[in-house]
């Protein structure tokens, strides 16, 4: 069995890289110009069988977590995390998928794998972050109807989002257990609005944007899951979203580290190729080090979290230790470029501000590392 997929996960890793090299890679410069990638993109990428790719059939193309990391790995080593699948295929859609009524999985999951739809998670809100139980933006039932009414920010594919789920309040303010999650569409929906599509310092082509809820009503049928049941069900899912930071972490730290080998060996300087000054070498014998045993301990994480082994411990711990290790290798193979290394142009000045990212969202590392202590 292990062979089999083994043989599965080659193939299919050989078709997303295939699809990367012939529909994002020729337009890197286009898309972080327009600050989002083309919604034909999604569609593509549905068509090639790359969306919801853990999510089982009919509703989904029927393999695991190990056929997500395919994918988000392959568009991390091509220099471009800014296409928002984990989001889209390794959030939105397993949310649907674990708390969705049968209905609700035929009405949006489909549309998801197809490209067709594109989805987003919101939960940060202007005035909080981290903290869940921080979230203002409330939810009221009146019939068959919730009124929402609330703002979120820093929002990923919220520009383009066809279905967002909204955490927000159903219980007065404070009530931890009255959070609960709500699928909102988009298309001509009264008192939603888009905000700006935010500028940020990396991931440039990632649609990052403002979301404004003015007693915005979505069916009664639109509740994922049971009213109330919000926190614990994010907290059952955010180990998964640790780990796909984890896989564009060391997705990322594996292409910086081949392309500064391959530009010190061909870069001179006082004579000598820069890879033969034995500084250089130290350094990327150590970020080889670094990257290698990242490699390893994310590769056990991922057959653990396949096995149902991962927990939000693990998912705590992966996230922090391989987003700093990646802002620390990416840094030092900057500094091997010298002068070029600070230059837009170069795919390493893009690795090192889109690494920055990685420990802030998904919880701070600062939040991780207090989650792994209370676990002592």
């Amino acid at each position: 069995m292990a062979s089999e997929i083994s043989e599965e996960l080659a193939i299919f890793r050989r078709s997303a890289n295939r699809f990367i090299k012939s529909e994002v890679v020729p337009h890197l410069s286009r898309f972080r110009e327009q600050r989002c990638v083309d919604r034909e993109l999604w569609r593509k990428a549905g068509e090639a069988g790359l969306l919801l790719c853990g999510i089982p059939e009919p509703w989904g193309a029927g393999g695991d977590i190990r056929h997500e990391v395919v994918f988000i790995e392959e568009l991390a080593r091509a220099g471009f995390p800014d296409f928002g699948v984990p989001i889209h295929s390794g959030i939105v859609a397993p949310y649907i998928a674990h708390y969705g009524t049968n209905a609700q999985k035929d009405r949006w999951l489909p549309a998801m794998a197809a490209g067709e739809k594109v989805g987003a998670m919101a939960m940060t809100e202007p005035e909080g972050g981290s903290d869940l139980r921080g979230i203002r933006t409330s939810a009221k039932r009146y019939g068959d109807e919730w009124v929402i009414s609330g703002a979120k920010t820093f929002i990923t594919n919220g520009h383009l989002a066809d279905i967002i789920i909204v955490a927000c309040q159903t219980e007065p303010p404070g009530t931890h257990s009255g959070l609960s999650l709500i699928v909102v569409e988009t298309e001509e929906l009264e008192g939603f609005r888009r905000g700006r599509n935010l500028e940020k310092i990396g991931f440039k082509a990632s649609d990052t944007a403002e979301l404004f809820f003015d007693d915005c009503r979505v069916p009664a049928s639109n509740l994922l899951g049971e009213q109330g049941r919000g926190l614990p069900y994010m907290m059952q899912q955010l180990p998964q979203e640790r780990l796909l930071m984890a896989v564009q972490a060391v997705g990322a730290m594996e292409a910086a580290v081949d392309l500064t080998i391959a530009y010190t060996k061909e870069r001179r300087a006082f004579g000598q190729a820069v890879f033969d000054f034995q500084n250089t070498r130290f350094k990327l014998a150590e970020a080889k080090s670094h990257t290698t045993v990242a490699r390893i301990y994310l590769d056990n994480c991922i057959n653990d979290h396949a096995n149902g082994e991962f927990s939000a411990t693990d998912g705590a711990i992966a996230k922090w230790w391989t987003t700093q290790k990646q802002c620390e290798v990416i840094d030092e193979c900057l500094q091997l470029f010298g002068g070029y290394g600070y230059m837009a142009e170069y795919p390493i000045a893009h690795a090192w501000a889109d690494a920055r990212v990685q420990k802030i969202y998904a919880g701070t590392n600062e939040i991780m590392k207090e989650l792994i202590a209370r676990s002592l």
